[in-house]
């Protein structure tokens, strides 16, 4: 460690659970967040600050003036520029703390992304907002090793749990199947940024000691808060199950998935659509859709504007339709404009 980086972070090299070894661990490390909103932003600039020396931020969205409520990285000159939520916090982070790398990742995580995404990343964060996404990062995290820490928060409440395949219960010996019936969301509950914060700090602590070498402090426990009723609860997390489809029978069908349906997006009435994996030029898109509706465009994304719908395109070929919450309507309009 040099004499910048030794005065940089010297109060948390003063810190007896880092010390000197933990910090220049965390100077060698990598980690992966998945999400780059609520939670994922706060990963990103704590994790920036603390010195993780290597980044990959991976989302798929981009930023809009709702967003600043809660995720911390983002300004007003992001929302209205519609850039993407990865590349932002990229140039933010550049800002936080130049001498680390970060990878930016404007995707959706997939079968057949996850292994591109997320290869050589020693630890995952969870910043997402759907099951679907979480089974798939438990499945890649449990087959390859790799510690990841789960996270959600709605409304007031939040609840933490980490992942150390082979000595905690992953995500499916807690949830074998998806959550049955209506489960609150950010879009009918609202969500306060106070929790999001204690949620992703959380997590961030575990994600420090798990980096800075000492994962054995990690306490294989369930924490649930709620900062407006009150109360912080932990227990003790469930044994691994022996008949655990993912870490028990190392049945990994997430990463088998050939193709995602639709996904009705946290905190937003859109849909997000992707028929299969494609390249679009933007530039040519734009100027087909101009003599049907209103249309900004840039490098990262198109956007048109059909009331009461919005559609937003992106290279790869995924669309975010908003105005509606019913996949088969993306689903029409994405054919329809996109084809």
């Amino acid at each position: 460690m040099d004499p910048a980086e030794r005065d940089r972070y010297s109060r948390q090299i003063l810190f007896p659970g880092i010390g000197e070894a933990g910090q220049e661990a965390l100077l060698r490390a990598h980690a992966a967040i998945v999400g780059c909103g609520a939670l994922g932003s706060f990963h990103a600039a704590a994790l920036a600050r603390a010195g993780v020396g290597r980044l990959t931020i991976v989302d798929r969205d981009y930023v809009e003036s709702s967003n600043l409520q809660r995720q911390w990285l983002f300004e007003e000159s992001d929302a209205a520029e519609s850039l993407p939520k990865a590349v932002a916090a990229e140039k933010r982070i550049a800002a936080i703390n130049s001498s680390i790398q970060v990878r930016a990742r404007v995707a959706d995580l997939t079968a057949s992304s996850v292994e591109d995404l997320l290869n050589e990343a020693g630890l995952i964060l969870d910043g997402t907002d759907n099951f679907d996404t979480r089974y798939l990062i438990n499945d890649y995290a449990v087959s390859r090793r790799v510690p990841w820490i789960y996270g959600a928060a709605v409304g007031s409440y939040g609840l933490v749990m980490p992942v150390i395949p082979e000595v905690t219960a992953c995500l499916r010996c807690v949830y074998p199947e998806q959550p049955a019936g209506v489960q609150p969301t950010c879009e009918t509950a609202g969500v306060l940024n106070v929790i999001v914060s204690v949620v992703a700090s959380l997590q961030v602590a575990d994600a420090l000691k798990i980096l800075s070498g000492n994962a054995h402090l990690v306490r294989p426990r369930i924490t649930t808060v709620d900062v407006w009723e009150g109360g912080i609860r932990q227990i003790g997390g469930p044994s691994r199950d022996p008949e655990c489809p993912a870490c028990g029978r190392r049945e990994f069908r997430y990463l088998e998935r050939t193709a995602l349906p639709p996904v009705s997006l946290c905190g937003r009435n859109a849909v997000q659509v992707r028929d299969r994996e494609r390249c679009i030029d933007l530039w040519e898109l734009a100027e087909r859709l101009r003599p049907l509706g209103e249309v900004r465009a840039n490098e990262y994304a198109v956007r048109f504007f059909i009331p009461p719908y919005e559609m937003t395109i992106f290279p790869d070929g995924r669309a975010i339709v908003k105005g509606t919450a019913d996949a088969g309507v993306a689903r029409s309009l994405y054919a329809r404009y996109v084809g």
